[in-house]
Order: C-alpha cells, then structure tokens, then sequence
C-alpha cells in the first residue's frame, strides 16, 4: 500500500540533509588541507566502516554473482577516483564553486544514459544539458580568470559520480539500498588503499577525529536523504537540495574569507534550472533512469 506524502517532514528531512552534507565540506576544508587528498578520502571512509557493523551480519549472508561482484567493482573503481578528485578540489578552490560544480552530477548521468543505456535525448533535455553547460561556463569564465587545477578536478568528479550512479542503476534492481550502499563503502574504502599508502603521512589524532566525524555527517545525511524520499515526492525534495547552495556561500564567506562572486551564483542558478528541468520531465515521463534529485556523495 502506497504511504501517504508527509511533505513537511520531507522538506525537514532533506534540510538536514544539506546541514550534513555542509558540514562535511567545511570539516574538509578546514581539516583536510595538511593531508593528502587521497589519505584524508581512505581515512574517512575507513572510518566510516564502524557504522556498517550493526547490519554486517544481515550482508554477509547476502549472495552475490559474479557479474554483479564485477559490478560493484567498478562502481568502487569510478567513485575511488570522484572521491579523491573531491577531496582535492575541496583544499584549492572556494565551498561555493565546489558546491555549484557538484550539481552537474545529473547533467552528466542524463548524457551517459543517452549514451550508454539507450535512453532518448529529446530537444528539450537537449538543450537543458546545454543550459547548464552553459553555467559552468559562466563560473570557469576561461579567458577571463585562471582556471585552477580543483575546478578540472570537480568537472571530472562531477562525471566520474554520474558514472559511478549508472553502475548503480541495475544493482538497485537486484539488491536492497542498504546492501548497494554498504558495498560502495567496502569497495571505496579498499580502492582508495593504494593510493593512499603511496602518499601516506601519519595522520594525528586530530587528524582521525576530524576524518570520523566527516564520516559521521555523511552517514547522518545519507539517511536522512533517504528519510526525505520516503516522507514526500522527489518534487517536494528536489528544490530543497539546492540550499546547500546557499549554506555554501555563507560559509565560505563567514568563515574562510571567501566573499560571494556574482558569476559563481549566477552560473549555480542556470545549473540549478537546468537540473530542475531535467527532473521536472523524468518526474512527468516517470522513466527513473535519470536520478530525480541532486545526491551529494561524499
């Protein structure tokens, strides 16, 4: 039987959803900048290991084939490599050109499942993949500004993530959300193990507290981004996702000296409507292979 919509508590839901996920980008900025990208992204999700234990069991007795086991494998690979391309970015560019940068995740997975999964690109989603090209064109603004080396990185995490969201779409058929989580984490956490012992540095305590905490907040907002969807309509979720926009500017402000530029905001918004769009039409087609919302997954 369909559960009745409970709107308001999905629009609480996914607020502290982007309280969550905010403040693991301010906890990185703040503490991750004296540890290499790549140690700083295997000690979170290391330690974001503990927070499988209470279900261990319940995956262990799961089986899994071989194809699927390759599956997993390579969603591991791609989002090993998003995840360390974030971290970096995180240390060399401001909160809000990050957080503008991460809603092309998306754009990317509508082109890849044109590409790769058969779907049609019509006209309009055409043009709204356009749109928002378009605004990170706007926030790069090349010619007019030095195109540093974390904006690259988040225009690959951004499409190593959609990558990373088709490798899921099939297991999401054939496993529970919580087996198709807690095997990103495994294999997250092993795939960032080489490169994190080839720039291994020994992280202080301080170091670790801060890491677990940062897996703290993004296991506390995974959830709660689940609590959302399972509250209200992706369409009472999806414009609530965008404040993190907002949380960004005001904390990168306030706190890291980084003043708000008209360009960056202006360039988020075109990214903004042109994501909205896209779902608005996946929400009217009820197609689902396109993601409805804006997950940030750190």
């Amino acid at each position: 039987m369909k559960m009745p919509s409970r709107p308001i508590q999905g629009i609480l839901w996914m607020i502290s959803t982007g309280l969550c996920f905010i403040a693991v980008t301010a906890i990185v900025k703040y503490a991750a900048q004296d540890l290499p990208a790549a140690e700083a992204a295997f000690l979170r999700y290391l330690l974001g290991l503990v927070f499988l234990l209470p279900i261990a069991r319940t995956l262990l007795a799961t089986r899994i084939s071989s194809r699927d086991l390759k599956f997993f494998a390579a969603r591991g690979l791609v989002h090993t490599l998003a995840v360390i391309l974030w971290f970096y970015a995180m240390t060399q560019i401001p909160i809000a050109e990050v957080t503008a940068m991460n809603y092309l995740n998306p754009v990317y997975v509508t082109l890849g499942a044109a590409i790769f999964l058969g779907e049609t690109l019509a006209l309009r989603r055409i043009l709204a993949v356009v749109a928002a090209l378009l605004g990170v064109v706007v926030i790069l603004r090349p010619g007019f500004r030095e195109i540093e080396t974390g904006h690259l990185a988040m225009l690959a995490t951004a499409a190593l993530f959609g990558a990373s969201y088709l490798f899921a779409k099939p297991l999401s058929g054939r496993y529970s959300a919580t087996m198709v989580v807690a095997m990103l984490s495994v294999t997250v956490t092993v795939g960032l193990a080489p490169f994190a012992f080839a720039v291994w540095r020994t992280p202080t305590v301080a170091d670790l507290g801060w890491m677990f905490l940062v897996a703290a907040f993004a296991t506390a907002g995974h959830y709660t981004m689940t609590r959302a969807f399972a509250a209200a309509p992706i369409s009472v979720t999806q414009p609530v996702t965008f404040l993190q926009m907002v949380w960004a500017v005001l904390l990168g402000w306030a706190f890291f000296a980084e003043p708000p530029d008209g360009f960056v905001i202006l360039g988020a918004l075109i990214i903004i409507a042109s994501v909205s769009f896209i779902a608005w039409r996946e929400a009217r087609l009820k197609r689902g292979v396109t993601p409805p919302h804006v997950a940030t997954k750190h």
